[in-house]
């Protein structure tokens, strides 16, 4: 056992004159969700909505991923470049953005240990009441949402907040990776 350890310290060089950049530990987030606000744009354009709302999806991450990397007012300048390309009536991704944040917030203080069952449940139930509250806002400004198309949308959502938690996971070691400090 002690060789094993002996011999893993010794293949790993000392880091000297590395650190963090703070930049990146604090831009990446915020990049990352802007840029999966404006992915679904990006694949296709469709008369109805298909694909998840990657960008909700990756904040809901970063969020339960890193709790207090993101401050509680972030769901505002978030959801407000979301309604930018979302299709959506322009506030309402600011909105349930924030009441989102807030609610996550309240969730990690009642829960502060979990597992990733927990996580993808809680992830889950946001992801459903977001799609269908920004399908009610969409309706009472005049828009139609059926259904039938509404349902696979979520199911898709819900399926595809695994994928999109791991590319954050990755993000996440990026944003921390030590780089060389020029002094």
């Amino acid at each position: 056992m002690f060789d094993s350890l002996s011999a893993r310290g010794e293949s790993e060089k000392p880091r000297i004159n590395r650190a963090p950049s703070p930049v990146l530990a604090r831009g990446v987030p915020w990049l990352t969700v802007m840029l999966c606000s404006m992915v679904p744009g990006w694949l296709l354009i469709a008369s109805a909505p298909v694909l998840p709302p990657f960008g909700f999806l990756a904040f809901v991450a970063w969020v339960q991923l890193r709790p207090g990397l993101l401050p509680i007012w972030a769901g505002l300048p978030l959801g407000l470049f979301d309604d930018l390309f979302n299709g959506q009536p322009f506030g309402s991704s600011v909105l349930l953005w924030s009441l989102s944040s807030n609610l996550l917030d309240y969730v990690e203080r009642k829960l502060p240990w979990r597992n990733f069952l927990t996580e993808w449940l809680v992830a889950a139930a946001l992801i459903a009441a977001y799609l269908l509250a920004g399908a009610l806002l969409a309706h009472l400004d005049g828009g139609a949402a059926i259904a039938g198309v509404l349902a696979p949308q979520i199911v898709i959502a819900v399926l595809a907040y695994p994928i999109v938690a791991r590319a954050v996971g990755t993000a996440d070691r990026f944003r921390l990776r030590p780089i060389m400090v020029v002094r």
